[in-house]
């Protein structure tokens, strides 16, 4: 990969999502944060916010700095309730510190504690996205931690990689920076093999590009290549470029963009089409929408569905499942992500969205289907982009 590509990669992403280790911000004598390099780290997020770019941080470091603060020993020899109690003191000073740091370049903070768990329950994984969506929408980065303090199971090393994974591909991210210890995947392990050659673009995670992660790490660092690796394949199969880069250096998303040392894994879709495959081949429907002509129409030419358009609602769903879409002769003409449980689509199936909120007792949302959610079948868009003298009416209720 030429210098001119990674840089371009990083700089014309709209979305960027930026993990960041615990020993790049914690000095592992002293268990103090490294006030001077975050310094810098926000120094390269407000040029990038100041070209248009959105922000999401994915951040260790509250149990590295609560560990040592309450004197207790290293992260890798506590008990979970120790670390639970350390994330929770040491959460405090993370984010006042993220907050300085940024508040020296008018950029606000907003703190989102998440765990694993959150973006594999279909709520809270649309409750969460929801959330940052609209934080970003507001001028704001937020500052995801993962919720440490209400772990059931022991706390797992590189858990935070996986993270940041799940929480670009929550939020249709362009690109992932992980920013660690480690300056990228080698060909075998530099620290023992002086001939190790990193590998600067992975196109593909094959059993030989998994076979080179080793288990390097430090005290502070303790995910190691594998879940780097794990972190890359949840990333690049939802449409998410990533990189790994040492971040060990002051402005380290400049270093990135000026061709320092990386490894970047490819994306082969955009975020939006990886979902749409994941909507229409991965997931179990639970119920089914039936629309009318307009609506049909609609939909063809990538519109939303509003519940203007709806017909029928059919089975029992909670929002955020998966429902098939059909025309009123019974045609499948996609499937998509519904905004709505049934009980509630049913209550404003035909009706406009102004009514929502007179008919359920809340503002939802304006869309039955966004159409960012709704895979629609090729057979089924042809079909009715060809149909003539098909009513419009549907067309104007279902768009967004």
């Amino acid at each position: 990969m030429t210098t001119a590509t990674s840089g371009t990669l990083l700089a014309n992403g709209s979305r960027i999502v930026i993990k960041i280790g615990s020993a790049l911000l914690v000095d592992a004598a002293t268990g103090k944060l490294r006030e001077n390099w975050l310094a810098t780290l926000a120094e390269d997020v407000a040029r990038l916010r100041a070209r248009g770019q959105q922000v999401i941080v994915v951040s260790s470091g509250a149990i590295a700095v609560g560990s040592k603060a309450l004197g207790l020993g290293p992260r890798n020899t506590l008990a979970l309730e120790e670390s639970q109690a350390a994330a929770a003191f040491g959460q405090i000073g993370l984010a006042r510190a993220y907050q300085q740091a940024m508040e020296r370049h008018d950029i606000r903070i907003a703190q989102v504690l998440l765990t694993l768990g959150d973006t594999e329950r279909r709520r809270a994984y649309l409750n969460a996205r929801s959330t940052l969506t609209k934080l970003l929408d507001f001028g704001l980065v937020p500052v995801v931690n993962e919720n440490d303090t209400v772990a059931t199971t022991e706390i797992r090393y590189g858990d935070n990689d996986r993270l940041s994974a799940r929480v670009a591909s929550m939020v249709d991210a362009d690109c992932l920076v992980l920013l660690s210890d480690v300056d990228g995947l080698y060909t075998d392990d530099p620290t023992r093999n002086p001939d190790a050659e990193l590998i600067p673009q992975v196109d593909a995670i094959t059993p030989e590009i998994e076979a080179m992660a080793g288990t390097a790490g430090t005290d502070m660092s303790t995910g190691g290549m594998v879940t780097k690796l794990e972190a890359a394949r949840i990333a690049t199969e939802a449409g998410v470029h990533m990189v790994i880069a040492k971040g060990a250096v002051d402005h380290p998303l400049s270093a990135i963009e000026a061709g320092g040392n990386a490894t970047w894994f490819m994306a082969h879709d955009t975020p939006v089409v990886a979902r749409k495959r994941w909507i229409s081949g991965a997931l179990q429907p639970a119920g089914t929408i039936v629309v009318d002509a307009g609506a049909a129409r609609a939909l063809s030419q990538g519109r939303s569905l509003l519940p203007a358009g709806v017909s029928a609602v059919r089975g029992r769903f909670d929002r955020g499942d998966a429902v098939i879409v059909k025309d009123q002769a019974g045609t499948e003409l996609g499937r998509g992500l519904i905004a709505y449980a049934s009980d509630d689509a049913a209550r404003i199936a035909g009706h406009k969205s102004g009514e929502i909120e007179a008919l359920l007792g809340y503002r939802g949302r304006d869309e039955m289907i966004h159409r960012d959610h709704l895979a629609l079948n090729r057979a089924a868009k042809r079909t009715h982009n060809a149909e003539a003298g098909q009513s419009t009416a549907g067309a104007q209720t279902s768009e967004t």
